[in-house]
């Protein structure tokens, strides 16, 4: 494993973070939103991450492959959630149905919120591994000096 890996797993999991935080805005944003161009109402976003890779652990530690792309932290895709729509009794609406009920979609904004910190939490926790990655390798040019 070379100096500079962990900085590049950790850049790439700030990375993904940032993208966790911007699905997360846009569930927020549009937790009021009935009617989308597919039809219906918005459906929740969920991000599955992922950071698999296929050589053994003992090789990635002995430095005998370089790590790629593949080995980094990053969202491999964003799912809708299988929740079904919340129905709430508004007669006067324009998407109601027959039956005077509105499909909303099914956010709860302190899931959102929590998810939401936790994507900063973990950003800042990438952030201050890049940061001690950063002192150790100046550390060692220091002491090739």
């Amino acid at each position: 494993m070379s100096m500079f890996s962990a900085l590049e797993i950790s850049g790439s999991a700030m990375g993904a973070e940032r993208q966790r935080a911007e699905v997360v805005a846009a569930n927020m944003a549009n937790a009021e939103t009935t009617r989308t161009p597919s039809g219906g109402p918005y459906r929740r976003k969920e991000v599955v991450f992922s950071g698999a890779n296929n050589s053994p652990f003992q090789l990635l530690l002995a430095g005998f492959r370089r790590l790629t792309g593949r080995s980094a932290v990053h969202i491999s895709k964003v799912v809708n959630d299988p929740s079904p729509p919340v129905m709430r009794y508004e007669p006067g609406h324009p998407d109601a149905d027959k039956s005077g009920y509105v499909a909303y979609p099914a956010i709860n904004p302190i899931e959102e919120m929590v998810d939401l910190m936790g994507a900063a939490r973990a950003y800042q926790l990438n952030a201050a591994a890049v940061s001690a990655s950063k002192q150790m390798i100046q550390g060692a040019m220091d002491i090739l000096k």
